[in-house]
């Protein structure tokens, strides 16, 4: 006897593989593709004209898929919250809203939870049908405002998977136009989603127990560091360049927030002292050209001298970072100095890196003596160092001991213990 495929579930399962294929080829196509978007669209179009041939084993896999992705994808920024502050603020600059800066961070963690959630709810079968809807209003709008992006290039980088993934615009906007192909037939079938093992009251229950826990994660992650750095500036990384490596030139690209025009620097020379400037353009994209240094940033000093060997050279070294010296409290300057003391008092040496005005350095400097060895260096590759303002750092010869929040500076145990582990001369 012929077997039905379609009643089998087998079209179902095709569509989503296929979608799954596309999901891996993208990572091929940096930019706009034609032949890419042309096999896109048919799993679209098949789920949008054959979801009724979705058998209950292929919306499984289609809300298991789904599911793991915004779990995924949410974890990804879950895990440092203040990088998706930051790229909603570059939002906010590009729309034109910036009075919606002060509610950056909560509108991250909110979003980013909503994610979460979703993502769980579907993967878990909690409320399917609700986080089916969830999930429908927020593809919908990550595709329509990443096609933007693409289209006219407003931000370089959603930050879709925060800082563990990178992607082209292009890229994330066919991404989100794969989870489409794979989110339709629930759509289309969202009556048939159900829970029939679990009660609502108890769906509602383990749901909400889930939204407490994840924002306890991400408010963690606020307060001390991401407890899974995907940036750079790792704990335990060398930062030091290769040696005999052909020097690097690291071009930086800047927009006019008011006309729009892009201008292309050598670093460092741009006028990133010049605090009128900075206000009228932003960051835009950086590239490297030669060489081996990953470092991708200079410090320099008031007069635009280089001195990022300082950072390569120099044992037991702390470094203040602080990109918003402006933004200190009573409390940061006291934890500042409490750390400052015990490095002159026991043969550290010390530094800060700054994006302030120098106007406002030569202040701090009158009034405090600890600001005397100060360097500026690039707002966005600042906050990559250390999330957080001030954020410190030890390092040996190039090398991250560790880095701690404003809110667990180190005392001397743990300093003297770090030394002993690495096994640093007094």
């Amino acid at each position: 006897m012929k077997k039905d495929y379609t009643k089998s579930g087998f079209f179902s399962f095709a569509i989503t593989i296929w979608a799954l294929i596309c999901a891996v080829a993208v990572g091929f196509f940096p930019g706009f593709s034609w032949i890419m978007l042309a096999a896109i669209i048919f799993p679209i179009l098949a789920a949008l004209l054959f979801n009724s041939l979705y058998n209950r084993s292929g919306l499984a896999l289609c809300r298991v898929l789904i599911g793991a992705l915004f779990i995924f994808s949410s974890f990804t920024k879950g895990v440092d919250p203040l990088g998706t502050q930051y790229k909603m603020l570059d939002y906010f600059i590009v729309y034109d809203i910036q009075w919606l800066n002060d509610l950056a961070l909560p509108l991250a963690i909110t979003m980013i939870m909503a994610e979460f959630i979703v993502g769980i709810c579907l993967m878990l079968n909690l409320l399917p049908r609700l986080a089916t809807l969830g999930a429908t209003l927020l593809m919908l709008f990550f595709t329509i405002t990443t096609y933007f992006d693409a289209r006219l290039n407003l931000v370089p980088d959603c930050g879709c998977f925060g800082t563990a993934i990178k992607m082209s615009n292009w890229q994330t906007f066919f991404k989100n136009l794969i989870i489409l192909s794979i989110l339709i037939p629930l759509v289309f079938n969202n009556k048939t989603l159900v829970n029939k093992r679990v009660t609502i009251l108890g769906q509602t229950l383990f749901t909400f127990i889930f939204m407490g826990v994840f924002i306890s994660f991400e408010i963690y992650n606020v307060r001390h560091l991401p407890v899974i750095d995907f940036m750079e500036w790792k704990v335990g990384k060398d930062m030091k360049p290769v040696e005999d490596a052909a020097p690097a030139e690291i071009f930086l690209t800047f927009k006019n927030m008011e006309t729009g025009e892009t201008e292309e620097f050598l670093s460092p020379n741009y006028p990133w002292n010049d605090s009128i400037w900075m206000s009228q353009w932003e960051f835009v994209s950086q590239r490297q050209v030669g060489g081996t240094q990953s470092l991708g940033f200079s410090i320099l000093d008031e007069d635009g001298d280089d001195f990022t060997d300082i950072l390569f050279d120099t044992e037991k070294l702390f470094v203040f970072v602080a990109p918003y010296l402006e933004e200190l409290t009573a409390e940061n300057i006291d934890e500042c100095q409490r750390v400052y003391d015990f490095a002159n008092e026991n043969g550290f040496n010390y530094l800060w890196i700054t994006s302030a005005d120098p106007e406002y350095v030569y202040e701090m400097q009158d009034e405090y003596y600890m600001f005397d060895e100060v360097y500026y260096g690039d707002e966005l590759e600042l906050k990559s160092m250390v999330r957080s303002n001030p954020g410190l750092m030890l390092m040996n010869n190039g090398i991250i001991l560790d880095k701690w929040s404003k809110i667990d500076f180190p005392y001397a145990e743990e300093i003297n213990t770090l030394v002993e582990t690495y096994h640093i001369a007094p």
